[in-house]
């Protein structure tokens, strides 16, 4: 038994169970007026106890064990009259949620079981008044097996559409994802095609540079920076394509992703290719800062510093990181009116830092005012 039943399947349940109940009221209405023998209270009393339980009984496992509450309820029936509604109503519900076979034989059992009733009934009735009895009995269990078999029908083609409409859906996200894939790979063939190219073509002649005997030491170890940025670039780039071509792969597992803590060594890095960058790093414990929150700032300078070596090279460039209820990152460095920048640039940079931000729900200012141009993001801690 199952008492946890949505509202809409309790109304059901009692709805069979009123059905039920004046089916049963009309065959004891036609036994007594058979029989109008005037019964006593004793009679009445379990009339209505017994049909009560035939009642209670539909109603409480008619869901769960429709088959076998119809071979109880027929087999209830010798018992008393109100509960041959019951037995009814359960023929219904077993031509609802069963095959057609299981109503089949419980329908023909049920009719015999009225064959055999109105046989052996006391000889008050004639010939023709069992006969109509019978036939009455019969189209009534005929009408209540149609009706549940079109309503098994009905259900069953509703679900039939809804599983339909899931496989369209379904098929259509797919070719939407594979739609996707394919544009991704044409990206990273391009990508690879084009960058890959370029960046192997400046390592490898900056690594014949480096070690050319006749390299003054001084350009040495900057032709070793562009070198061994070459190569970082490089394996950014295999990182890159290699997530586009197998989207959902996530991070490479085996490469750990900058935090805070790494922002001072992008700055001794940038400083050793020769950029003049001053620190202010007022973060007093960055292993605090959650690395989610540590990585979008390590970008966030890291494109400020792109920003500066591409519009002002020779211009001197402040980072500042301050920890309070949310990080701030600012990186700023002084203009050149009138200058071309060293590096071609599209501003796709600042997009993706806007996109890195919100993804934290920070805010993001950028501009030139006063002769110098100002990054500034606050990242929510």
């Amino acid at each position: 038994m199952n008492l946890r039943r949505s509202v809409r399947e309790w109304v059901r349940d009692v709805a069979v169970t009123t059905c039920a109940l004046m089916i049963g009221l009309v065959v004891l209405a036609g036994s007594r007026e058979t029989y109008p023998a005037p019964p006593g209270p004793v009679e009445d009393i379990m009339e209505a106890v017994l049909g009560g339980i035939g009642l209670l009984v539909l109603m409480l496992f008619r869901r769960r064990w429709p088959i076998g509450v119809t071979l109880f309820l027929t087999a209830w029936g010798f018992t008393n009259s109100v509960s041959w509604g019951a037995t009814a109503m359960a023929v219904f519900t077993v031509a609802i949620h069963r095959p057609w076979r299981s109503t089949a034989v419980l329908s023909v059992m049920n009719c015999a079981f009225l064959v055999v009733v109105f046989t052996v009934a006391p000889h008050e009735l004639s010939t023709r008044e069992r006969l109509e009895s019978i036939v009455v009995f019969v189209l009534g269990y005929m009408v209540l097996v149609a009706t549940g078999l079109l309503l098994r029908s009905r259900r069953q083609l509703v679900e039939s559409l809804r599983e339909r409409a899931r496989q369209a859906e379904e098929g259509q996200r797919l070719r939407v994802e594979e739609a996707r894939h394919l544009e991704r790979e044409r990206i990273a063939r391009e990508m690879h095609d084009v960058l890959a190219h370029r960046i192997s073509l400046l390592a490898v002649h900056a690594g014949a540079l480096e070690f050319r005997p006749d390299t003054p030491e001084e350009q040495r170890e900057a032709v070793g920076i562009i070198r061994r940025s070459a190569y970082e670039a490089m394996e950014d780039l295999r990182e890159v394509i290699g997530v586009l071509r197998a989207p959902g792969a996530g991070e490479d597992p085996q490469r750990p992703q900058p935090t805070l803590a790494d922002v001072p060594e992008l700055v001794r890095e940038a400083r050793a290719a020769g950029a003049r960058i001053e620190l202010d790093d007022r973060v007093p414990d960055p292993a605090a800062v959650p690395d989610r929150v540590g990585r979008h700032a390590y970008r966030i300078v890291q494109e400020g510093l792109t920003n500066a070596r591409k519009h002002a090279p020779d211009a001197a460039v402040r980072v500042v990181l301050e920890a309070g209820p949310e990080l701030t990152v600012q990186v700023d460095n002084a203009t050149t009116p009138g200058r071309e920048p060293a590096l071609p640039g599209a501003g796709a940079g600042l997009v993706g830092l806007a996109e890195r931000v919100a993804l934290l729900g920070g805010t993001l200012e950028h501009g030139a005012a006063g002769g110098r141009f100002r990054l500034r993001a606050r990242l929510p801690l």
